[in-house]
């Protein structure tokens, strides 16, 4: 059975190599010829890339753009839809870092991980239902600049009123106006002296300059609220270990204690309705 296998092997690796050297012989000696359009929009005019034809006939091998020419439209400043779809599947890969960086979903899920650590359980709620909220409340809170860009941006490049880079202008009017909105001013001249430019205005800070200065902004205020949320149940731990250590208790753990009293002091002050009312207060 070994050497059957064996000889298997051999002769399945010799006809491969076969199949190669076959496919290299045949396409040096007949190579294929090459169409290319002659540029004119109509899509009759066929030139010949290998050499012969006429004086429109351009030679790949002479042309300094290696023979590869990408028609923009026929010049008329609009893309193709391969192109097209290829910026659609670029954005999608992009769409997670976009969403991140460039929304209220930074300051959302930093706050919810701090109530459920100041809360003290680990797992409840897990990381895919804080997530599942946090987004939920950024399509809530971003909708309105959203919308804003579907009817500047994205409709008037669809029907062709635009240009592309019209459209990626006007798409940044709405993302600007509700970042400039939510980030510090101190911030922004941190980012302006670190750059070494002067401006006269907020709206003159370009938007490479604006998007650091609002992460900053979106931290140092998310980490604002979660002090605020942790004082009290800081405060039923420091009751909690007094008592037991009073009683002379000292094996047992506090948290073992404290943990359903926390629990309880969340449910009766409605916690999460003030949790979420409250983080989206503070983008409006």
């Amino acid at each position: 059975m070994n050497k059957i296998k064996k000889r298997y092997c051999a002769g399945s690796l010799i006809f491969a190599c076969a199949v190669v050297l076959f496919t290299i012989f045949i396409s040096i000696a007949a190579p294929q010829k090459v169409y290319a359009t002659n540029g004119n929009g109509n899509g009759d005019a066929i030139t010949d890339m290998t050499g012969g034809g006429d004086g429109k006939v351009a030679d790949a091998r002479n042309d300094g753009t290696d023979g590869l020419v990408i028609s923009y439209n026929n010049e008329n400043g609009n893309m193709s839809t391969p192109i097209r779809m290829l910026l659609v599947l670029t954005v999608l890969t992009l769409a997670p870092s976009i969403l991140i960086m460039l929304t209220s979903y930074t300051r959302i899920i930093i706050v919810l991980h701090f109530v459920r650590t100041a809360i003290g359980t680990q797992t409840a709620p897990p990381n895919q239902v804080l997530i599942g909220v946090a987004l939920i409340l950024t399509f809530f809170i971003m909708w309105p600049t959203f919308l804003q860009v579907n009817e500047k941006a994205i409709k008037p490049l669809d029907e062709g009123t635009i240009k592309q880079q019209e459209a990626f202008e006007a798409a940044q009017g709405p993302f600007r106006e509700f970042m400039i909105g939510q980030t510090q001013t101190k911030d922004i001249e941190m980012f302006v002296d670190i750059s070494g430019e002067e401006y006269e205005s907020y709206d003159d800070v370009p938007f490479t300059t604006l998007v650091p200065a609002f992460i900053l902004s979106e931290l140092r205020t998310a980490f604002i609220i979660g002090f605020l949320i942790y004082i009290p149940f800081i405060v039923i731990d420091m009751v909690v270990s007094s008592v037991l250590m009073s009683m002379g208790m000292m094996m047992l753990p506090p948290t073992t204690i404290s943990l359903p009293f926390k629990i309880l002091l969340f449910i009766l002050a409605d916690g999460w309705d003030l949790v979420i009312k409250g983080l989206v207060k503070t983008f409006q």
